[in-house]
């Protein structure tokens, strides 16, 4: 049995990265430990989930989704969501080590500290981050990146890191097709083209398509997140099953030597 530490960002994006394959490795017996950076409480939402806070709400919701993958255990970095480049949240004025600091202002050795703390207390086989681009490049899953691989120097442990991604081929022809229309359609921002994974650089395809019913489980349970204008889970989420499992079925990483 291996232990497994996934390393995210915010709230859905094991869902969305690594749900599959998490589900996949949980039922195969291995020890899945979800760390999450921040409580993603600068997500878009939609008036209804406007009677708590929204960083509170998406803790239960990490929950859920974790309990839907098989993960053992939920752990919190406890720094501030830093928003999209374009809408930064408010610089903090409190220093990180009291753990209200954005997760961009933070730095790298404080948080991989704190990581690679947990990799050797649990005794971390597989750790995960996101890729060079942090995907589609939001500033927190960028510094997840940089934190992940500086986790893996200082772990005494050095777990093998796989870091997750997405084969871009399809996703940037799709992008250059949707631009000229995203200006008309509310809550729609996309990225350029300088995003994920280029195929001859991918490790790891992983076919999940037998845990995908764990993995929209996972997704249904970050509901704060299906509202709000045009949001990517409940797109995912109303997709017919036939084209979930093209479309939902595989998953990519990076591995790091």
């Amino acid at each position: 049995m291996a232990t497994v530490l996934s390393l995210h960002a915010h709230p859905d994006d094991e869902a969305l990265l690594t749900g599959g394959w998490l589900a996949q490795r949980a039922a195969a017996g291995d020890r899945i430990l979800l760390v999450f950076a921040t409580d993603g409480e600068a997500g878009l939402t939609d008036a209804s989930h406007a009677t708590e806070p929204l960083g509170r709400r998406r803790r239960r919701e990490a929950l859920a989704s974790a309990k839907a993958l098989g993960a053992a255990e939920v752990r919190w970095l406890g720094y501030a969501d830093s928003g999209m480049a374009d809408a930064p949240t408010p610089a903090s004025t409190t220093g990180s080590a009291a753990g209200y600091c954005r997760l961009v202002e933070a730095p790298i050795d404080e948080v991989a500290r704190a990581v690679a703390a947990i990799l050797d207390e649990e005794h971390v086989d597989v750790l995960t981050g996101y890729d060079a681009h942090g995907g589609y490049g939001h500033p927190d899953h960028v510094r997840v990146h940089q934190v992940a691989r500086r986790a893996q120097e200082l772990s005494a442990h050095r777990p093998v890191l796989l870091e997750a991604t997405l084969d871009k081929t399809a996703i940037v022809r799709l992008l250059r097709v949707l631009r000229p229309a995203a200006r008309l359609l509310r809550g729609l921002t996309l990225p350029g083209d300088d995003i994920y994974t280029a195929r001859a650089d991918l490790s790891l395809r992983v076919d999940v398509r037998d845990h995908l019913d764990a993995k929209r489980r996972a997704l249904a349970a970050h509901s704060s997140q299906t509202g709000g204008g045009i949001r990517t889970i409940a797109l995912l989420l109303a997709l017919p099953r036939p084209l979930a499992r093209r479309v939902l079925g595989a998953e990519w990483f990076h591995a790091v030597p």
